[in-house]
């Protein structure tokens, strides 16, 4: 019998490392219209987050996984967070698990009722396929989160545009504080 190293590896404290291993870096001048107002104090090709993706074989019964760092900045004081989205396909379900750093987990049915799980190191989140999700960072370090979702799950980030999350997470002094928004805003 042979046995064969695995051509992925990942150390708790890095990121996955292997030829298929995919990275996506959001920049500021991508993530502007995430955020409720524009800061011009963060330069353009600030990093907000990185993604580290370990794609699978399109088509049902395949899993990807990922991996996200979230970075501790905010837009003028609103504490930074990922894009946000619905599944394309409603039936497929995804997990985060926290690795490091403190944050949420927000959350938004169809209907538009939107909460919040408390996310820090070793929590385990389940997203339903029928729900909208963002990761904001709430702490001082970065954020990061494992994912594991169906390869034929697909993002639909339109959806969320046109229906946006209704809060907004904020901090100042080390508080953090939720406002309700309507309108356009992602």
């Amino acid at each position: 019998m042979e046995v064969k190293n695995s051509e992925l590896t990942f150390d708790w404290l890095s990121v996955p490392k292997g030829a298929h291993v995919i990275k996506s870096v959001k920049t500021y001048a991508q993530a502007k219209d995430f955020y409720l107002n524009e800061d011009r104090t963060i330069v353009d090709q600030t990093c907000m987050y990185e993604v580290y993706m370990v794609p699978a074989k399109p088509g049902s019964g395949h899993l990807n996984c990922g991996i996200t760092i979230l970075y501790p900045l905010l837009v003028a004081g609103e504490c930074n967070m990922t894009r946000g989205h619905f599944h394309q396909d409603l039936n497929c379900e995804e997990y985060y698990r926290c690795q490091s750093g403190q944050g949420l987990l927000m959350l938004m049915d169809e209907k538009g009722t939107c909460w919040c799980e408390r996310m820090q190191s070793g929590s385990l989140h389940h997203i339903d396929g029928h729900w909208a999700h963002r990761v904001i960072n709430t702490g001082s370090e970065p954020l990061r989160f494992e994912a594991y979702w169906p390869s034929d799950s697909g993002h639909d980030y339109d959806r969320v545009k046109k229906h946006p999350f209704p809060v907004r997470v904020f901090k100042e002094h080390d508080i953090i504080s939720f406002k309700s928004v309507t309108g356009g805003v992602q």
